[in-house]
């Protein structure tokens, strides 16, 4: 039977970036006494890559999805993950999303991957995506740009195919209303799963990924710096730097650098507690 009314959940937390954290990811679970049929949670998006099992966490992740208990936006190394699998480029030695491709179940996960959100919203305080906002788009107009990008990834293989290779030239292009084609896409792509530092016209910076307190090019800053009203907090991951430490009115990080040694972060959207597990970085990472 099908309700047309949203389900009234006893508990909604956003969790930072998984990275295939599996371990982690169960371990906050418990921390939090989650329970699948009455309690939801929302993904900052990089559901895999440097963590110890990849597979798993994919596979857990979408059956909770398919109980209507999750909801997860795309990340940059989930986009990854989906061109890799379409093999318009190799697997990065450092992803350990090989044993995905192996899998039974390889189709069925990425299929599913492919089709979700870039952007959502868990309440009505509150948007999420993996990277942020950047501040010459408004919250609608990147609800509806991060719409278009989700039906070309969701469209048939050979859309896909054709448009993967192209998301992936970091060029410095100015976002404006005209833009088309698979540059539009592309820097819908960036803002919402790469960025970190823009300038005040919206030029994405790609080479920063350390702290606020590191020297940053000339001309740029980070994206929730620039001064831009917003009529909802911004939730985001992305950059496991900031700790998820980054918190005001405006926005709120959320990676806390779990795949690094760091936590794996869950915020209650109830009263914005916060709730963590320490992550545990294997012997491999640390050669």
């Amino acid at each position: 039977m099908t309700h047309n009314t949203k389900k009234v959940h006893r508990h909604e937390y956003v969790i930072g970036d998984l990275q295939g954290c599996f371990g982690a990811f169960e371990r906050l679970l418990d921390v939090l006494d989650f329970d699948e049929h009455q309690d939801k949670i929302w993904l900052a998006g990089d559901i895999v890559a440097r963590g110890e099992n990849s597979l798993q966490t994919l596979r857990t992740v979408k059956r909770l999805s398919d109980k209507g208990a999750l909801t997860t936006v795309l990340g940059n190394h989930d986009i990854t993950l989906i061109a890799v699998w379409r093999g318009v480029m190799p697997p990065k030695p450092k992803d350990k999303t090989l044993p995905i491709f192996s899998a039974s179940d390889c189709d069925e996960l990425l299929n599913w991957l492919r089709t979700q959100p870039l952007l959502v919203f868990p309440d009505d305080k509150t948007v999420l995506t993996h990277a942020g906002i950047p501040p010459n788009w408004s919250i609608d107009e990147a609800n509806r740009y991060a719409k278009e990008l989700q039906a070309a990834l969701s469209a048939d293989l050979t859309s896909l195919d054709r448009l993967l290779p192209k998301l992936y030239a970091k060029k410095t292009n100015i976002w404006h209303d005209d833009i088309g084609g698979a540059k539009r896409l592309r820097l819908i792509a960036n803002y919402l799963t790469r960025m970190r530092l823009c300038d005040k016209e919206g030029r994405l910076e790609f080479s920063f990924k350390e702290g606020l307190l590191d020297k940053m090019p000339i001309g740029f800053r980070p994206w929730f710096l620039w001064d831009t009203p917003r009529e909802r907090r911004i939730l985001f991951g992305h950059w496991a730097a900031l700790q998820a430490k980054v918190a005001s009115p405006d926005v709120r990080s959320l990676d806390g650098g779990c795949v690094w040694g760091g936590r794996l972060v869950a915020y209650r959207l109830s009263d914005e507690r916060i709730f963590t597990v320490e992550g545990r970085i294997s012997v491999d990472e640390l050669l």
